[in-house]
């Protein structure tokens, strides 16, 4: 299955907005944030993840296959890790409480991107079967 672009965007605000929102929950009390700052940053994960999508998809067009290895997926965690990093280091996150600790957003955004990248990579094959097969389209 190669996935679509739509489907790709499906899949990842799908993933973020459950399997995201879940861990967020789940890990947030033990950081020094409030859960208006964590899912703050979640939707500017989400946002920020919609530019990133029409920028792999640009890069994917170079490919022969037109797809990313598994692998490429994990380790995109990095550069969208350090631009929201950014990001919320400048201030031009709107809304958040205060500034957020590094070490914080780090476990936050590390917690959420392995535990979406394994969902999709496991149980979102076998629970959404027509999923892979509508090139990751859910509507």
């Amino acid at each position: 299955m190669i996935p679509t672009l739509a489907g790709r965007l499906q899949t990842r605000l799908f993933v973020l907005a459950t399997v995201g929102a879940l861990l967020t929950a789940l890990v947030t009390p033990l950081l020094p944030m409030s859960f208006k700052d964590a899912y703050l940053v979640l939707l500017a994960v989400a946002v920020a993840g919609v530019f990133w999508e029409l920028l792999y998809h640009l890069l994917m067009q170079f490919r022969w296959d037109k797809d990313w290895p598994t692998l490429f997926g994990l380790v995109t965690a990095v550069p969208e890790g350090l631009l929201m990093w950014v990001l919320l280091d400048q201030g031009l996150v709107p809304g958040l409480g205060g500034p957020v600790p590094p070490w914080a957003f780090a476990v936050m955004f590390g917690v959420v991107w392995l535990g979406q990248w394994l969902f999709t990579n496991g149980p979102m094959r076998v629970l959404f079967v027509r999923w892979r097969l509508r090139g990751g389209r859910l509507l």
